[in-house]
């Protein structure tokens, strides 16, 4: 009997023991810093001219590692082998298969630390950020092997006289898995394991800015004896090898996160049939939001204006389900956003392996100038309440800031700025509220903060989101409890983490015998 699925524990690092274990991990992993990571395709590495250096956010002089990066022709070759990996590897039954997940869950239990500092140094989390990270990467294994199993089992279809009938879900073929660099570990290990799991091969692009920790999850997956060709490594401009892999005929589905703009690409590509191509290729995308936190009239602001805060600048803002518009009711509004503006302006700004900072680096370069841009933007927009600028630092470090009296259509309440930002607008009413969360062209998480049972359950009814929470912060989905995508341009309406996640990697096929 499987023992039934549980979220792995975070990491309470209030407790001398562990905070000495994470130091030492950190340790560890810094003396590892500066390798160079091959290219695997087959299980072949593979060295290039082209090679790309992964910086430290929080320190920029420190490179964490040096990765090849693949050309077309590579892409080629690792298409290739993903196609011919994928005649044996899905013939593989779904319970060995399944296995190989726990396998690697396991590996990554007992590096869970390691991990971990892996990801405070590339990709500036906090260690609580970071740890979350991990556990959230070990929960799909878990969960997505048992989805594995119970999937393989007999299905329950309705019985007539004379026929004995099946109902198998069949793997599609080759994907395309494009993660982010937002969950470097978590939902490249989710797009990943969902589709090997359901028996598919893949061609994996990781987010040139976390390169490295990809690499690492190869090191747990060849560790766990999953066989080489099921998963390809293959770094490489976006531009070049992600739209190789994407228009190849051979691609048979794309798993993509990132923004919507490159999500809008991808599915406008995979539309168009390449000479050959004998499917309709499959899209599975989550494409970021623009996500609001109703705040009604009659709650407790203290709580209010503590969930606002860690759903805003919690990493920085960098995840796509951050709270990025407050939208308060006109009689709490002067009062929110004080104890909002007064808590914002306590928090810690610092390098990612310092203990008890509140905010890290933002990712990379190109995402500390368009934040920069558009905190220029909100000072012409509203009234900059906190922050506005650079923070401290060798590295890509940003205020929190906070924006008062932000008009509904603002471009800083419209446009994904997915950084340390957040613009507060008043609304008359409850009503008018609903109205202003669903303003924008993106639907994925939203909170309501309210002691008024008819008004939660209009918000049910009305706020037009895929993972609405009410009176909590609107972050922090957890595998199997909160599955989690949303709608509109938030992506394509998967629900990572959820029991009908695996069925976007199959294809069912019924068998009929006449008895």
């Amino acid at each position: 009997m499987m023992i039934e699925f549980k979220n792995e524990p975070f990491t309470d690092f209030s407790k001398e023991e562990n905070r000495k274990a994470f130091e030492t991990a950190l340790l560890k992993v810094k003396a590892e810093m500066g390798k160079e990571y091959d290219i695997i395709i087959g299980g072949e590495r593979i060295k290039t001219g082209r090679k790309v250096k992964s910086i430290n956010p929080s320190n920029v002089d420190e490179v964490i590692g040096i990765v090849n990066e693949a050309d077309t022709e590579l892409a080629e070759k690792a298409m290739q082998t993903a196609y011919e990996t994928f005649k044996s590897w899905k013939k593989v039954k779904p319970e060995a298969r399944a296995s190989l997940l726990f396998k690697a869950a396991a590996i990554l239990r007992r590096k869970k630390h390691e991990f971990s500092a892996w990801m405070v140094l590339e990709a500036g989390k906090s260690w609580v950020e970071a740890d979350a990270d991990t556990a959230e990467a070990i929960d799909f294994m878990e969960f997505y092997g048992r989805e594995m199993i119970r999937l393989s089992e007999r299905q329950p279809l309705v019985r007539i006289p004379g026929e004995d009938n099946h109902l198998y879900y069949r793997p599609l073929g080759v994907g395309a898995i494009i993660p982010p660099w937002n969950f470097p570990l978590a939902i490249l290990v989710g797009m990943t394991t969902s589709a090997i799991v359901t028996g598919n091969t893949v061609v994996l692009k990781p987010a040139t800015p976390t390169n490295v920790i990809a690499a690492k999850f190869m090191e747990v997956l060849h560790e766990a004896g999953v066989p080489d060709g099921v998963v390809n490594y293959v770094p490489g401009p976006g531009g070049e090898v992600g739209e190789y892999f994407v228009t190849h005929p051979l691609t048979r589905f794309i798993s993509f996160t990132g923004s919507k703009e490159v999500g809008l690409r991808i599915n406008e590509l995979a539309a168009k049939r390449a000479p050959g191509q004998k499917w309709i290729k499959r899209v599975i995308a989550e494409m970021g939001g623009k996500d609001g936190i109703v705040v009604d009239s009659d709650c407790d602001l203290d709580f209010a204006a503590e969930t606002i805060v860690k759903s805003a600048f919690g990493f920085s803002g960098q995840k796509c389900s951050a709270c990025s518009r407050v939208i308060a009711h006109q009689d709490i509004y002067d009062e929110l956003l004080e104890k909002v503006v007064a808590k914002t302006s306590q928090l810690k700004v610092g390098e990612a392996q310092t203990p008890g900072i509140d905010l890290g680096p933002v990712v990379d370069e190109k995402a500390y100038n368009k934040i920069l841009e558009y905190i220029e933007i909100g000072k012409k927009e509203g009234r900059l309440m906190t922050g506005g600028g650079k923070a401290e630092g060798n590295g890509y470090f940003i205020q929190p800031t906070v924006f008062a009296d932000v008009a509904p259509d603002a471009r800083i309440a419209q446009e994904e700025i997915f950084g340390p930002v957040v613009a507060f607008i008043k609304a008359k009413d409850f009503d008018h509220a609903l109205e202003i969360a669903n303003n924008t062209e993106f639907g994925l998480t939203g909170s309501v903060i309210s002691r008024n049972r008819l008004h939660l359950e209009k918000a049910r009814e009305e706020f037009f989101v895929g993972n609405l929470y009410f009176n909590r912060k609107c972050t922090g989905a957890l595998v199997g409890v909160h599955p989690f995508g949303g709608f509109n341009m938030s992506g394509t309406g998967s629900k990572a983490g959820g029991r009908d996640y695996l069925l976007l990697f199959t294809q069912a096929q019924v068998v009929s015998e006449q008895l």
